[in-house]
């Protein structure tokens, strides 16, 4: 086994509440989606080297309906990684060691750029908060329903956390400014996801 992972994960995007790609459908708006899904390792270990404590983020430009690919991606690895900490994740988060990342990755058409950041992310109380650099900052909070649970996700056409329930929540922000990508976003309560992952490739 290549790598053994789990944590959680939190994405924004700027498509409406609740957002179309989970379901299949073509991102609202102009048909594009500008979005950064971010996972939290919590615990785990990627050929042999312990990457817990921390995270990865993807900012994606989605140029039409998610599953038929054609991503452009800027990552975001921790700046608190070692050389060897910062090679496995990103092993793992290109596809290069399969699994069900790569299910994931395979949907992207070019990998612009892969750079090191300060990244906070915080799941407190069932708010959650995100901050790349000074760039991309997003606050978010799940929708509940009627037995104060959190409106969930299940069988979905697509995820960014293969095999796990997602939470439907609202970005209360979402600021982001990504030049390569034509990313120029300063947004409120559109869609965001909240959810937990286990990843075993």
């Amino acid at each position: 086994m290549a790598y053994a992972l789990e944590g959680q994960l939190l994405e924004v995007c700027t498509c409406k509440i609740l957002c179309p790609c989970w379901v299949g459908e073509a991102p609202d708006g102009d048909g594009t989606c500008q979005s950064i899904n971010s996972w939290h390792v919590e615990n785990g270990e990627i050929n042999g080297v312990d990457v817990s404590g921390l995270t990865i983020a993807g900012v994606n430009h989605i140029p039409g309906p998610v599953l038929q690919g054609g991503w452009r991606v800027v990552y975001f690895v921790d700046a608190r990684a070692t050389p060897a900490q910062h090679d496995a994740m990103v092993r793992v988060w290109t596809g290069k060691l399969g699994g069900p990342v790569a299910d994931l990755t395979s949907l992207y058409g070019e990998v612009v750029a892969v750079e090191k950041a300060p990244i906070e992310f915080q799941v407190v109380s069932g708010k959650g908060t995100l901050r790349i650099g000074t760039a991309f900052a997003a606050e978010m909070a799940p929708f509940q329903g009627a037995t104060g649970k959190p409106t969930t996700l299940y069988d979905t056409a697509f995820s960014t956390i293969p095999g796990a329930p997602a939470y439907v929540s609202k970005a209360t922000y979402y600021r982001a400014t990504e030049p390569r990508l034509g990313i120029n976003v300063d947004l409120r309560g559109h869609n965001a996801i909240q959810g937990k992952f286990r990843f075993d490739g």
